[in-house]
């Protein structure tokens, strides 16, 4: 028997909101949180605006010394992690400790660590590189840090799977409570990749907008002139329960996770298949996981990097398995509110569909001002929108072909 799994709490660290209420207000108010880079100098760069987690401080949620061995992108796991259980209620102590596991995906890890030491290397001699570098650097220290800090002893890895690493963390999470090996789990995505060397390698393979003089307006997805992305930061991360277990303790209860499909692609290294066949089947497996029609799925979160090819291939992904009820179904990408979070995108916006179904409310597309023929689906464009839903979809899609679809649905006991 495969139990069933709820959602029970959210944190999240983004530039529009480091409290999941204030993120929520920006989502569905379309506030964006794109702006000029601060971190770094942007003189020689093409490319000079970004979705920065401003006015964040670590120091309220780790110490001096533990902040000083760890990359920012620890800094957001941890700290979204504490915020999710709080929000959650869930304490961990000596006698569940080993039913609590942590699964937090992350793209790239700890770039800011690996340019910084580099160039002490290069500049100081290799005697003067940090004996922490290679922890601060590894992409599982998120998921490795945060059970250190909340004593979670049940299953415990990372998934690295570029931009659909924190959807795939939530998949595996569910299939882990789902089949008995955990009671709960710290679960999402956590990236900090907004410097110099990851802009520099972004910028060359062209994948970025470089609309420098209206940054509020620069991620577009699905707009006819989308240029590229906009690249953000922060974490998002949820708690996920067996239902029994959350029913419980009296938690609240935000939503159900029902489903969760992957692909690959096996086509290249950073295009979308140009039929848009393993996105497509990532949500045919996600809806047949759940045990659903396509026909009772309410809303769709979207990839929707505002790149040239994933929109449109994602659109044709949705034709495919949804057929003429697609042009019914609300699509909309809230990288136009929040820039792309790289392996951290799946994290917030699984919990953009947990608000969502909680609130009955469809977050916008923002700057969607110019319609795309190869673009024609109902994209939520500039506003919000009500509507009572009941199952919901999130995808993820990644370089090198990976393709991760969720399913949510909303709890009825």
């Amino acid at each position: 028997m495969k139990h069933r799994v709820v959602i029970t709490g959210l944190g999240v660290i983004t530039a529009v909101g480091q409290t999941k209420e204030q993120f929520w207000d920006s989502i569905i108010n379309g506030k964006s949180g794109v702006d000029y880079i601060t971190s770094f100098d942007t003189s020689k760069f093409d490319v000079k605006i970004g979705a920065e987690v401003k006015d964040f401080d670590p120091g309220q949620f780790m110490d001096k010394k533990e902040i000083r061995r760890t990359d920012r992108f620890v800094h957001f796991a941890v700290a979204a992690s504490k915020l999710a259980l709080e929000d959650s209620g869930l304490v961990i102590d000596q006698q569940n400790a080993k039913d609590v596991g942590v699964v937090i995906g992350s793209g790239i890890g700890g770039i800011r660590t690996f340019e910084e030491q580099t160039k002490i290397c290069l500049e100081k001699g290799p005697g003067r590189v940090s004996p922490f570098f290679i922890p601060m650097l590894i992409p599982d220290m998120g998921s490795g840090y945060i059970s250190i800090i909340t004593g979670a002893k049940g299953p415990n890895h990372t998934v690295v799977t570029a931009c659909a690493s924190a959807s795939h963390s939530i998949g595996n999470s569910f299939r882990l409570i789902q089949n008995g090996y955990a009671k709960a789990m710290i679960t999402g995505g956590a990236e900090a990749a907004i410097s110099p060397l990851s802009y520099a390698g972004f910028t060359s393979a062209g994948a970025l907008s470089t609309n420098n003089d209206n940054p509020k307006g620069a991620s577009r997805p699905f707009d006819l002139n989308r240029d590229g992305f906009v690249m953000g930061e922060g974490s998002g991360i949820l708690i996920l329960e067996e239902l029994e277990h959350a029913l419980k303790r009296g938690a609240k209860i935000y939503a159900e996770l029902v489903g969760f499909g992957e692909t690959g692609d096996a086509y290249h290294m950073t295009a979308p298949h140009p039929e848009g066949s393993g996105a497509a089947e990532a949500m045919a497996l996600a809806i047949a996981d759940a045990g659903i029609k396509p026909a009772q799925v309410s809303y769709i979160n979207a990839h929707g990097t505002s790149t040239p090819a994933n929109d449109h291939l994602e659109t044709l992904a949705i034709k495919t398995v949804f057929g003429e009820y697609a042009k019914s179904i609300p699509v909309s990408s809230t990288k136009s509110v929040t820039g792309h979070l790289l392996g951290a995108a799946g994290g917030i916006e699984a919990i953009i569909c947990a608000l969502a179904i909680r609130d009955g409310l469809i977050p916008p597309t923002i700057n969607y001002q110019t319609p795309d023929p190869n673009c024609d689906l109902n994209y939520v464009p500039n506003n919000y929108q009500k509507a009572e839903l009941e199952y919901v979809l999130s995808n993820s899609l990644g370089f090198g072909g990976h393709n991760a679809c969720l399913a949510f649905r909303k709890y009825n006991g």
